[in-house]
């Protein structure tokens, strides 16, 4: 064979080698859609802003991925399941949606992984917190990206108890996602030989907590634990701060609580309080610089859940680049191979049963006097480290877990 033609047959190869490697990113785009409240109770918390941090990852990965486009879809979840599992599979069936993700509150976060699962595409949950999604609910194509209620109560319920706070209420959200936060918390409690004393169910989206916190404050428990989220939580503190709860010997006590809701509280009303969250804009150099071209865009400092939604999709592309293709399942191997090291989550892994580990930091609100800046309104207390801060592998309730 001559020189050329071997030459020729060189380049026919090389040529049909990325033509393949081209064909395994399906329909010539990588596309990701977010779900996720733009205008109800949760949307300080995720909404808007966490859109905005899914197109920062994707503009510093560089907008294309093995050579192709990224591309982004988001819509209002209305916290409605039916609405939000309607939307997911029109997106996948028609617009080729390749990873659905936010996934905000729970019960749009279930009914869209079971979707995802039936469609075989990847769902990463961020803005949702019910452990569920990674026990008796998990599945093989989602993951459980910033936090969860496991790690809310184990950072703040064990704060507050070695505090001497052994006895709760709780006031606590008529949905999957309330009820697990009290339950987490309760067995926290409990393990530290504290007593939880009765609980108040309360409707989502409540604008009136006046009896719930007189049933709490009847009940003489230390702590008046909320199990609720978003604009819940900040009409709670904010009606307890009014009715001087605090400064009659009882604590109030947010059981998830993000810097958008202390922001809407204000520090007057929510100082000295504790929280466990999974990112804090003001903690070095990187987060700081990350979270100010955040708040050029959003004009607002970013909370965990925006934060977190910037890892998971740097991470979601990360994973397709390394496994050459955006097939769900060669994806989530890839997830779960390869460390989680970025500027929100600078070292995490991705277990089999979905749930993100990571470290979590804990948090005390500052007092008014002692803050310098806006946004300035925690002071770190300490960190709990990942394989503390999560419900051990060992205690999972997942059926993928028990498969290995």
């Amino acid at each position: 064979m001559h020189q050329f033609t071997r030459t020729l047959c060189a380049a026919a190869l090389i040529a049909a080698g990325i033509s393949s490697a081209s064909a395994q990113v399906s329909d010539d785009v990588v596309k990701i859609g977010i779900l996720t409240d733009m205008s109800g109770l949760y949307s300080d918390l995720s909404g808007k802003g966490s859109v905005v941090a899914a197109k920062m990852a994707i503009d510093d990965f560089g907008k294309t991925v093995l050579g192709k486009p990224i591309e982004l879809v988001s819509a209002d979840s209305q916290n409605k399941a039916d609405v939000a599992s309607a939307r997911a599979r029109e997106w996948v069936d028609q617009q080729k949606v390749d990873a659905l993700m936010d996934l905000v509150p729970t019960n749009v976060a279930l009914a869209v992984m079971e979707v995802a699962q039936q469609k075989n595409k990847v769902a990463i949950v961020v803005g949702s917190a019910s452990s569920t999604v990674t026990n008796e609910k998990c599945t093989a194509t989602s993951a459980h990206w910033m936090y969860d209620t496991y790690s809310s109560s184990v950072g703040t319920g064990r704060a507050l108890m070695k505090r001497g706070a052994d006895s709760w209420y709780f006031l606590t959200a008529d949905y999957a996602f309330g009820k697990s936060l009290e339950k987490d918390v309760s067995d926290v409690v409990a393990a530290g030989g504290g007593k939880v004393l009765g609980s108040v169910r309360h409707p989502l989206n409540a604008s009136d907590f006046s009896s719930f916190l007189l049933q709490a404050q009847t009940s003489k428990a230390k702590v008046i634990g909320l199990a609720n989220a978003g604009g819940d939580t900040v009409n709670a503190v904010k009606q307890a701060g009014e009715f001087g709860i605090a400064s009659k010997g009882q604590l109030v006590a947010p059981l998830l609580m993000f810097i958008s809701d202390v922001h809407a509280i204000g520090l007057n009303y929510a100082q000295d309080m504790y929280l466990t969250e999974g990112f804090y804009w003001d903690t070095n150099n990187e987060t700081r610089a990350w979270s100010r071209r955040f708040f050029e865009i959003q004009k607002k400092m970013p909370t965990m859940a925006q934060a977190g939604m910037y890892s998971a999709v740097t991470h979601y592309l990360k994973a397709i680049k390394a496994a050459g293709t955006d097939e769900t399942g060669a994806v989530m191997k890839k997830m779960r191979e390869l460390p989680i090291s970025d500027v929100v989550i600078p070292k995490g892994t991705l277990r089999a049963d979905g749930r993100v580990v990571h470290d979590m930091l804990l948090l005390q609100v500052k007092k008014p006097a002692e803050s310098k800046a806006p946004w300035d309104y925690y002071k770190v207390i300490g960190t709990v480290p990942g394989n503390e801060a999560f419900r051990p592998l060992a205690q999972s309730g997942c059926p993928l877990v028990r498969q290995q």
